[in-house]
């Protein structure tokens, strides 16, 4: 019988434990031997590789002497890691799913952002997450520098070594929809155009006037890595991660939609261009 891949609230927990272990300057074996198990099994459970009961997991956290706010964050990722949804509400379940995302992106061949709202974050210049951030009523103004730089620091995956695939398919009126300022708004559309043109990254917008498309229902990132497909979305008040082929398959097609409603990658910078020059007339 083969073994069940992990699913992304286990890979969580795993990130979540390693990273609690880490902050100890404790070591696989040397933690491994204080809870009386060996580090192979310790490494899998890191890995969200082989199944963490809650008790285990009390036992590793008591063993790193961690207490409080963080043992009850990392002890509420324990609870159905094999459910066919995450849900994160609160924030701290929110910030280990954001660590989750990092570990797919880090792992992806290829990634497909589809949306009609916003540039997606993973195009997005500084001034145009900050003035998000800055906006944003729910994000506290002595997070926003913070979350402005994890944000930024997710587009590494675009220059590295072995460059993640990544699609972009973006509805026409994020072009013309200010956020910032208009300065702010030519630098990201230049931005648009300059790393459009590397051979990893295809920029593809879905114009207006082409009739209804997936990405008007609300934005999502579809991940093809190598430690699984998944699809993620953000809501006002919750992020959601979704792992089951039905699930991805139905997104999967969704991209497909989208696709064929877009332009294509030389006439959507020629749209972009155009846009550009409205912004500089104003």
């Amino acid at each position: 019988m083969a073994a069940k891949t992990p699913t992304p609230k286990a890979r969580a927990l795993g990130v979540a434990l390693r990273k609690a272990r880490e902050s100890r300057d404790v070591g696989v074996r040397e933690l491994a031997r204080q809870i009386g198990d060996d580090a192979g099994a310790l490494s899998r459970y890191e890995k969200g590789e082989r199944a963490l009961k809650p008790e285990k997991a009390s036992q590793i956290l008591g063993a790193l002497g961690i207490n409080g706010s963080e043992y009850q964050a990392i002890m509420a990722l324990t609870h159905d890691t094999e459910g066919p949804l995450w849900v994160a509400v609160s924030l701290p379940e929110q910030q280990h799913q954001a660590d989750a995302l990092l570990e797919f992106e880090d792992k992806a061949s290829r990634i497909i952002l589809v949306g009609a709202s916003l540039i997606p974050g993973l195009l997005q210049t500084r001034n145009y997450t900050e003035a998000i951030m800055k906006s944003n009523d729910d994000v506290p103004s002595s997070e926003i520098r913070t979350r402005v730089a994890v944000r930024l620091g997710r587009q590494t995956v675009l220059g590295r070594a072995k460059p993640v695939v990544l699609d972009a398919l973006m509805g026409e009126g994020v072009l013309d929809q200010l956020i910032g300022t208009s300065a702010g708004m030519i630098e990201q559309l230049n931005w648009l155009l300059e790393i459009g043109e590397r051979e990893n990254v295809s920029i593809r917008v879905m114009p207006k006037m082409g009739g209804w498309h997936p990405g008007l229902e609300g934005m999502f990132d579809l991940i093809e890595s190598e430690l699984m497909p998944v699809v993620q979305l953000d809501t006002r008040r919750s992020s959601l991660f979704l792992h089951e082929e039905q699930d991805v398959d139905s997104y999967r097609r969704a991209v497909e939609q989208a696709s064929r409603v877009a332009m294509s990658p030389a006439d959507s910078a020629g749209l972009i261009a155009e846009h550009i020059k409205r912004w500089e007339s104003k």
